[in-house]
């Protein structure tokens, strides 16, 4: 019982962790860290976010990842409190 008590205990402080983690700028991260960072994204997933990033220029705000194919309003909605937009140079 001791061995739950502390595996409970391990979960607990690290999902605690991830969610005082800073949020990740959409218009800097790479595809590893918006997959670690995006519930609900993978790494191809997040590759397609950085392609977009790419082709067309920063994101003004976070709803702007609707615009990539497979990312919905949804998924934007449950990952908004570990996204940021920062400023951007590039296009």
């Amino acid at each position: 019982m001791k061995w739950f008590h502390a595996a409970a205990l391990s979960l607990f402080l690290a999902v605690s962790a991830v969610a005082q983690a800073a949020p990740v700028d959409i218009n800097t991260a790479d595809a590893k860290a918006l997959a670690s960072a995006m519930t609900g994204v993978g790494q191809k997933r997040a590759q397609m976010i950085v392609d977009y990033r790419t082709k067309n220029g920063p994101f003004k705000s976070v709803d702007d990842l609707t615009r990539v194919k497979g990312v919905g309003q949804a998924t934007v909605d449950k990952n908004r409190a570990n996204l940021a937009v920062g400023k951007s140079t590039s296009k």
